[in-house]
């Protein structure tokens, strides 16, 4: 029995911090189940490693933008892979893929030998990308009150009581999550996914913090998640006077 438990803890799946979803599956390590025929591993290995490292790396990359969000990440600072990767508790890898993802975004830089820093933004690159977000959406969210029935505005509630939620709290990073969160579902209704994905990265891009970061104004993240609620109104009401003045104001404000 002693001989059959140790089979048991042989065979018992390596812990990982992140849960089930990113545990190598059996197969990965050249394991199947009693009664079912074991697949030769030069087909069937390398498929679940590449998914695998993927999960892992995904999962960081939004640990690490919630980090930044939520001000973890200070900016100006340098933070080397591998210091990152055993505070998570994985390889570097994985690590340096997710940051070198965040470069692309442009919130953070390389290091050569060090690391990455994360950017420091002006309040001048901030009013800039809530101008640019306004030439893009303004216009779309104006031709959908126009067009959308009110049913469907209703259907978004839940993601405006979510944003006014997160903002109750004060939790700066999940209301960061909850407002991209709505501003999709809204654009998602003009049926165009270019438009969809160039808003959706600009939007990430104005949530990083600034250079000296101002101090946490809750009564200002309060106010506008209010806005998200106050548009769905007007939108349902086909109010649109109000609609155009509310989404004007809350990409004029939207610098949290």
């Amino acid at each position: 029995m002693e001989q059959g438990a140790a089979r048991e803890r042989a065979t018992e799946r390596p812990y990982s911090p992140f849960g089930d979803a990113v545990r190598v599956p059996e197969q990965a390590r050249g394991e199947h189940t009693h009664g079912e025929p074991a697949a030769p591993q030069r087909e069937a290995a390398p498929a679940p490693r590449v998914v695998q490292r993927h999960s892992v790396r995904d999962q960081i990359l939004e640990a690490l933008r919630t980090a930044l969000v939520g001000g973890e990440l200070v900016p100006g600072e340098v933070y080397s892979g591998p210091a990152l990767a055993e505070r998570f508790g994985v390889s570097a890898t994985p690590v340096r893929e997710a940051m070198q993802r965040l470069a692309v975004e442009g919130a953070v830089e390389v290091v050569p030998n060090r690391g990455f820093r994360v950017t420091e933004r002006t309040p001048r690159e901030l009013a800039e990308l809530a101008e640019v977000r306004a030439l893009i959406e303004v216009p779309v969210m104006l031709r959908l009150a126009r067009t959308v029935p009110a049913a469907r505005w209703t259907e978004l509630r839940p993601l405006a009581e979510a944003t006014a939620a997160a903002a109750a709290r004060g939790d700066r990073a999940h209301y960061a999550e909850t407002d991209r969160a709505f501003h999709r579902a809204v654009l998602s209704l003009a049926g165009n996914v270019q438009l969809l994905a160039v808003a959706d990265d600009l939007h990430r891009r104005s949530q990083w913090p600034l250079i000296s970061a101002p101090a946490f104004r809750h009564g200002e993240l309060v106010a506008d998640a209010a806005e998200h609620t106050a548009l769905l109104d007007a939108l349902i009401a086909q109010d649109l006077p109000v609609v155009q003045s509310l989404v004007r104001e809350h990409f004029a404000g939207s610098e949290y």
